[in-house]
């Protein structure tokens, strides 16, 4: 395979970096676009430069805000301006991360914007790749800081299927290469898991002490994600590692 120039949008990030890793594994060319690098996806800053001679963009840009407006907001501009560099520099391929589940979820602010940023992908040029993934087993270290306090986390009973984010970045660098697919198999990893057991098993895994409480008032959580919302379905490819196997490597504190 002819090596490429593929550029990460959000590539200092936890799967950013994971997939610049892969992708010069394979020995290709990987251009970073981010903040600390001289490029700003929201005002465009920078992009033109950052994109010449790319082949293909792979998208895992998170938005830092949390509520409804501002995180709208950051994905519209996000898609915008991304996507008019890319036809600009000739693009041929542009992969974005998305959520497992994300055209289920009515309320929750983050889903809205994905959403948002699917339909400005679709809409537009290059062709592109939509890879809908479950969470990562990192989530449930997320969830704990979000709720956590006076030695207590506020935890809601989610049913999931994590993922590995070092899979989602294997995957996310064998599409950046292929030919665009529209919308790709759905990726999570390879069984259920409740949220609440999930936390507890990686405190330990940790060696911390913390009373967690299960509640949907934990968060941006609420009971509309009850049941098998964030589930896959049958046809999702499903990634090898287990969430067992993943915490033999988390460090202790």
């Amino acid at each position: 395979m002819t090596d490429l120039r593929i550029a990460v949008a959000g590539g200092t990030g936890l799967v950013g970096r994971k997939t610049v890793a892969m992708l010069e594994r394979a020995g290709h060319e990987v251009v970073v676009l981010a903040r600390s690098r001289g490029v700003d996806l929201t005002t465009g800053k920078g992009l033109d430069a950052a994109l010449a001679g790319v082949n293909a963009v792979v998208d895992v840009t998170n938005a830092p805000a949390s509520d409804a407006a501002s995180t709208l907001a950051f994905f519209e501009a996000e898609a915008r301006q991304l996507r008019a560099a890319e036809t600009r520099a000739g693009v041929g391929h542009h992969v974005v991360l998305s959520i497992l589940g994300v055209d289920r979820v009515g309320g929750n602010a983050h889903y809205a914007g994905k959403r948002r940023q699917e339909e400005l992908v679709e809409a537009g040029e290059p062709p592109s790749t939509i890879l809908r993934a479950a969470q990562f087993f990192e989530f449930a270290e997320m969830v704990v800081s979000w709720t956590r306090r006076d030695g207590v986390a506020t935890i809601p009973p989610l049913l999931l299927q994590p993922i590995a984010a070092l899979d989602v970045a294997v995957t996310l660098s064998e599409i950046a290469v292929a030919a665009p697919q529209g919308r790709a198999q759905d990726l999570a990893g390879p069984e259920p898991q409740d949220l609440v057991d999930m936390t507890r098993r990686m405190l330990a895994a940790r060696g911390e002490t913390l009373d967690l409480i299960p509640s949907w008032q934990a968060g941006p959580f609420g009971v509309e994600l009850a049941g098998d919302v964030l589930l896959p379905g049958p046809g999702a490819r499903l990634a090898p590692t287990t969430f067992d196997a993943w915490l033999t490597r988390v460090p202790a504190r």
